[in-house]
């Protein structure tokens, strides 16, 4: 069904006087309705058909108990206060995953929504926006729009620093944030603090090995890639892959138990897959373009790559990077990965044969 289709033109005369409607996405003077909740408006038919794509065809008709009452009514009931908290998970969600495809600009509606919807049930200022805050600055990191990067990151800093016993998860998520858009304007030395940090509360938070943890090695690696320290570099990157290749190892030995039945989103919805993904794929690439390459490195990350499409369902993908794990570790006699790679391969070659609605489509 077409967007457009989804809105009706709001007749004045039929409101109540006094009662003014405002678009949902800039705020300014509605002159349409959703026409199936008729409680959402807009300005124009781009913002009416970016909101259905971005969020509102999600989430219309949940709308309608929570909007048809007042504020007030809203404070007072905690069963609508729980549809609310439903609504704010459904929205966070959603942003995360568009962000992670990168469709900055579709995640933008689902992330303003969470924010307002966590404005209503926590006030403003409070450290329970901090999350929408961040999924706002990473949208608009996307977009390139950085003044308001920092606009929306300031406030999280705000809220933060108001709730001295803020979590560490939030520590950590904030300091992220605040590296990736100090690389952004290039201010390296304020980025390789906040990197610190992000690991010194993401280890506290999940532990040194934790794959959280890992991404934070990743960054602070891009840095120095950036500042031209290629030694740390190869040592941060070696120890993101190791702990990737054992988490993956895990799950892989998992899914062995019950092999009859491909996993597609068991382990990783897509928004992680893609991520994971993006980060393996930027280490491969520089280990295969290394003056000192190694063939070692290159056959943990290619195996960890391997793992990753195989626990997706990604067969093609998993032969792929398979046969490049493979080729590299039979440089080296007797290297303790071959085996394990050699298995994997004869798994995807069995499994490959056998149709599987979820296996995805092989981009190579």
């Amino acid at each position: 069904m077409e967007a457009e289709s989804q809105a009706s033109a709001i007749i004045p005369l039929a409101l109540p006087k006094g009662a003014e409607k405002f678009c949902e996405l800039c705020q300014r003077e509605a002159r349409l309705q959703c026409s199936k909740c008729r409680v959402t408006f807009y300005c124009a038919a781009e913002h009416q058909q970016a909101d259905w794509v971005g969020i509102h065809k999600r989430i219309c008709q949940l709308l309608v108990p929570i909007r048809a009452l007042p504020l007030r009514s809203l404070q007072q009931t905690s069963h609508t206060e729980t549809q609310i908290k439903k609504l704010i998970e459904i929205c966070r969600l959603v942003a995360q995953s568009k962000l992670s495809e990168g469709k900055h600009q579709e995640a933008l509606p689902a992330a303003q929504l969470c924010l307002r919807c966590s404005i209503d049930v926590h006030g403003p200022n409070t450290v329970q926006l901090v999350p929408a805050y961040l999924l706002l600055a990473e949208a608009n990191m996307g977009l390139g729009n950085l003044d308001l990067v920092a606009d929306f990151l300031s406030q999280a800093e705000w809220a933060v620093l108001k709730s001295p016993k803020c979590g560490l998860t939030i520590h950590h998520q904030l300091h992220r944030s605040l590296g990736r858009l100090h690389v952004a304007t290039g201010d390296l030395d304020t980025a390789f603090y906040d990197f610190a940090n992000d690991i010194y509360f993401a280890t506290e938070e999940y532990g040194l090995d934790s794959t959280v943890t890992s991404r934070g090695y990743f960054l602070m690696a891009d840095v120095f890639t950036k500042q031209g320290k290629i030694p740390t570099v190869r040592s941060l990157y070696s120890e993101v892959a190791r702990i990737w290749h054992s988490h993956l190892t895990r799950l892989l030995e998992t899914r062995k138990e019950s092999i009859q039945n491909p996993p597609v989103d068991s382990f990783y919805d897509k928004a992680e897959r893609v991520e994971v993904d993006e980060m393996l794929r930027t280490m491969l690439e520089f280990e295969q373009k290394d003056t000192r390459k190694d063939p070692a490195r290159i056959a943990v990350v290619a195996h960890c790559l391997a793992m990753l499409s195989f626990l997706g369902g990604d067969f093609l993908k998993a032969q792929g990077f398979g046969s490049t794990a493979l080729q590299a570790s039979q440089l080296i006699p007797d290297h303790d990965l071959t085996e394990p790679i050699q298995a994997l391969l004869q798994l995807v070659k069995i499994l490959h044969t056998v149709p599987h609605p979820g296996s995805a489509e092989s981009q190579y």
